[in-house]
């Protein structure tokens, strides 16, 4: 152990253990810390699975005459990595040593989660245990219309830091309440300055870091609907304009909102989103586009927002979607106080396997169907310019009403994998709200506690099983936690296929007549199958949000049977079944989400 520089007694920590505080900072030599090997207990479930634990070979027990007060130790030179920890559990105690706070606080949950599986005799081991990457956040998407109530957003922080997430992002396009702009958030139940200060408080109390997210150049359609924000669009005349005009004007205009958002968050960082400009060079720009190429134009608007954040002191996060279609860009990124997020959302496949008409269909909407290689195409513009970037894979929950595990699974797995192998700063998983955001959040939570293991330790926790997991150490009920993972696996039983979704919300999502666009064949057995397990799954669930999305996708999978087979309830029954559950969805968003935004949501679901 290192020498012993200063002790000093701190107050007693969740357990009732002392502290014992050591220290001097070094560098620590990560290319000499061993490989994983994780010998688990018979029986004992962990989340994440650490690293290293060895087995001892014996117990130690405790009563509530003499209960253990473990012995933690803040030890910046542990040669540990930072937020690394190492338990011990022996005949003389239980013992934490940590680098770092994040780092005891991570030990003593592992030792709860222990505990509450052993009860008075412990068993005796030894864990070392530190994270792949060093961010591992969770971004949530707060602009489709829901906005959780404040005491839900409060709970999901206690919910990230149990799952080791250090980093939270609120995405946000409108449902900020900025002072001079009502007209834009008045309908959108938005958070206030008050709410992100609290929440922001509450994250430190954590360890998470709470950076502040506002989408600056694509994705302003909220705003620009407005006559007053008009002057600001690349196309001022169109219908529904979504991406502002590259000019010095807009850019002010962000300015102006980042001026009276940031003071609101300790986070030094701010994501600016500049993602999916897919109007740029349509309108205003065109003649500038056509001259030094739309990648320059996009560049140049970018760097005006980079440089002011930069002069501030701040380090700026940008998808960076639109650099990666031109990559001779990447070389003039600054090196330092940026980074890239790098972005994608399937399952790694070969696109040479999808229908011709669905890589057409791709490529005309601005979409390289060599992207669904995954992590590995996406990666490298970035990693060989030496761009700082995270990875960011996401939940599959959007889209699909009870969510799409195995595609999660895969596309966390994958993020996880590359991201370390080509030296990703951080892992950030996205959790959207496309079309309304009509799935809970319970929905995202086996996908959030997955890819928060992988981004934790890939290696001992690519194959978790999750769903006794979930019942231990987040739902609190195996019946919930195995409905969880049952509903969303359903979506693969169906035979038909689609990217960014399941068949069954794009089902409920699309009217009769409407063209659906899924390939591949299903049957008449197929979807009866589905039926029948989503029916089952709604007659065993109590009344509440997740069994509101069973009956959703209930109602989608009917839809499917009148899409693909020309049968299936009658249209009359159908409308009244989405009658009884538009009710039901306005009763239980309001269970944990504002009302702002909830028109607009139900609004989308309609037969005809």
């Amino acid at each position: 152990m290192a020498a012993l520089v200063r002790i000093r007694r701190l107050r007693a920590d969740a357990s009732g253990g002392r502290t014992v505080c050591i220290g001097t900072d070094r560098e620590r030599d990560l290319a000499r810390l061993p490989l994983a090997r994780c010998a688990m207990p018979q029986g004992l479930r962990l989340l994440p699975v650490p690293r290293q634990l060895e087995q001892l070979g014996g117990s130690l027990r405790s009563s509530s005459s003499q209960p253990l007060l473990p012995q933690t130790v803040l030890d910046p030179d542990s040669k540990l990595p930072a937020e690394g920890y190492e338990l011990r559990i022996s005949a003389s105690g239980v013992r934490i040593v940590a680098p770092d706070r994040n780092g005891l606080r991570y030990g003593t949950a592992l030792l709860e989660q222990i505990r509450r599986q052993c009860g008075d005799e412990l068993p005796t081991l030894r864990v070392r245990d530190w994270p792949d990457f060093v961010v591992r956040g969770y971004m949530l998407d707060i602009s489709r219309d829901r906005v959780p109530t404040q005491a839900s957003l409060l709970e999901l922080v206690t919910t990230l830091a149990a799952l080791r997430i250090n980093q939270l992002q609120l995405y946000t396009e409108h449902t900020f309440a900025y002072a001079e702009h009502e007209r834009v958030w008045r309908d959108a139940s938005p958070l206030t300055a008050d709410e992100v200060r609290e929440l922001d408080a509450c994250c430190a109390a954590h360890g998470i870091e709470l950076v502040p997210n506002q989408n600056s150049f694509g994705h302003m359609e909220r705003w620009l609907r407005h006559p007053e924000y008009r002057q600001l669009a690349e196309q001022p005349d169109a219908a529904r304009p979504s991406c502002l005009a590259p000019t010095n004007e807009s850019a002010a205009f962000m300015r102006s909102l980042y001026a009276a958002l940031l003071p609101c968050f300790r986070s030094r960082s701010l994501n600016i989103g500049c993602d999916e400009t897919f109007e740029l060079g349509r309108g205003r720009s065109r003649a500038e586009c056509e001259s030094r190429g739309t990648g320059r134009v996009y560049y140049d608007y970018l760097m005006r927002l980079v440089r002011g954040l930069h002069a501030e002191g701040r380090t700026v996060q940008f998808w960076g979607d639109i650099v990666r279609q031109h990559p001779e860009l990447t070389r003039e990124l600054p090196r330092e106080g940026l980074i890239a997020l790098v972005w994608g959302y399937e399952a790694p496949q070969d696109p040479k396997e999808l229908p011709s008409e669905v890589r057409s269909r791709l490529s005309q909407s601005g979409v390289d169907p060599e992207s669904l290689r995954g992590f590995a195409w996406r990666i490298p513009p970035f990693a060989e310019a030496e761009i700082p970037f995270y990875v960011c894979p996401g939940t599959s929950s959007w889209n699909s009403l009870i969510g799409r595990l195995p595609n999660a699974r895969a596309n966390l797995l994958d993020a996880a994998r590359t991201g370390l192998a080509y030296g990703a700063r951080g892992l950030l998983i996205t959790d959207w709200g496309d079309n309304g955001h009509l799935q809970p959040a319970s929905v995202s939570l086996p996908a959030l506690a997955y890819g928060a293991a992988v981004s934790w330790c890939a290696e001992t926790n690519a194959e978790l099983e999750l769903e006794p997991e979930l019942a231990l150490f987040l739902v609190g009920d195996p019946d919930t936690s195995r409905a969880l993972i049952r509903l969303g696996s359903v979506y693969q039983q169906l035979g038909l296929h689609t990217l960014n979704g399941s068949p069954l919300a794009l089902a409920l999502l699309t009217p009769l007549r409407g063209r659906f666009p899924a390939w591949g064949e299903t049957n008449a057995n197929e979807l009866a199958g589905v039926v029948q397990t989503l029916e089952e799954e709604c007659e065993r669930l109590a009344p509440g949000e997740l069994r509101q999305a069973a009956a959703l996708a209930r109602h989608g999978a009917w839809r499917l049977e009148h899409i693909a087979l020309n049968r299936g309830p009658p249209l009359e029954e159908l409308r009244r079944d989405l009658s009884a559950l538009i009710e039901e969805q306005a009763r239980v968003w309001r269970l944990h989400s504002r009302p702002g935004g909830l028109e607009d949501s139900l609004a989308r679901l309609v037969i005809d």
